[in-house]
């Protein structure tokens, strides 16, 4: 297992490659039309990003899509038409820290919180009592692990991309993957809110450190939270699915699949093509949307 203070290292890489374009670079075209398609939502005075497409006419089906760290919503572009073309809503967020949301400092980020937002995100489009199918990612995996283990939505399925469970147990492998160039875009508006009282007494760069050490503090919740996460996955009645890139680092072939079904054996597996790796949404779309759907409309 590695130690935190090498994740911290690795993402601080390109936060300060980031940090060091001055003026910041410019979003790219594909970032401004994804910003200008969503909206925001208040949650206890942060401004949270969304994106709400209706879709396929006479599906009543909803999804909702949580990323991973350290990216975006944006993860989602490449599967996003051909959801619209299955289900009747097709949603996704910005978690607080993280890319057009607010990145309040100092804050204590949680699962927890994450957890609420989207909750209250789902309180604020309506859909509180509305059946939600929920697809995630990395840091979102267990966010969605939160929300089952609270049961304070109404899941129809559930679906869980990469690590549900290998950082939350003692064996797992324990490396920090970045996301894609252009996925983690979003994320360069840290620099231009990372400058406030901490930044005037500290510098700027120790305000971004202390946001890091601050939001990568979910490491050490999934520890703590271990049995409380696990044992929500291994407790549900909510039909669960994996898809899964044989080249994921993160979850190393084939250690993670005998241990994901050794406990979890009631989940069903999709395994992408041997070059597939930790973002597979990303990296293989057509595959992965096929995997998803097929697991979907098995029901």
């Amino acid at each position: 297992m590695k130690e935190w203070w090498v994740q911290v290292g690795l993402l601080s890489v390109p936060l300060l490659a980031v940090y060091l374009h001055i003026p910041p670079p410019k979003l790219s075209p594909a970032l401004l039309s994804w910003r200008s398609s969503g909206g925001y939502f208040n949650y206890k005075d942060q401004n949270i990003f969304y994106r709400d497409s209706t879709g396929a006419v006479g599906s009543s089906d909803v999804v909702v899509l949580l990323h991973g760290f350290p990216t975006s919503s944006y993860d989602w572009c490449k599967i996003w038409e051909g959801l619209t073309q299955r289900f009747h809503r097709v949603i996704a967020l910005d978690f607080v820290g993280f890319g057009f949301s607010d990145k309040p400092r100092p804050h204590r980020y949680s699962i927890f919180e994450q957890a609420s937002i989207v909750e209250g995100l789902v309180r604020h489009l309506g859909l509180r009592h509305q059946r939600i199918n929920l697809l995630s990612h990395d840091y979102g995996d267990t966010v969605a692990q939160e929300l089952l283990h609270s049961a304070r939505l109404f899941f129809a399925l559930g679906w869980f991309l990469s690590r549900p469970i290998t950082r939350l147990l003692p064996c797992s492998s324990e490396l920090f993957v970045s996301g894609s160039g252009q996925s983690s875009g979003p994320t360069r508006s840290l620099r231009r809110q990372s400058t406030g009282t901490c930044g005037r007494r500290c510098g700027p760069m120790t305000a971004i450190s202390l946001f890091l050490f601050s939001i990568l503090q979910y490491i050490n919740q999934r520890k703590k939270h271990r049995d409380r996460w696990v044992g929500a996955l291994m407790s549900t009645s909510v039909p669960l699915h994996l898809i899964y890139g044989p080249l994921d680092p993160v979850n190393p072939h084939p250690e993670f699949l005998q241990l994901y079904k050794k406990v979890l054996p009631m989940s069903t597996v999709s395994v992408l093509d041997d070059h597939i790796s930790h973002y597979p949404q990303l990296e293989d779309p057509t595959g992965f949307l096929n995997a998803y759907l097929n697991f979907i409309n098995s029901f």
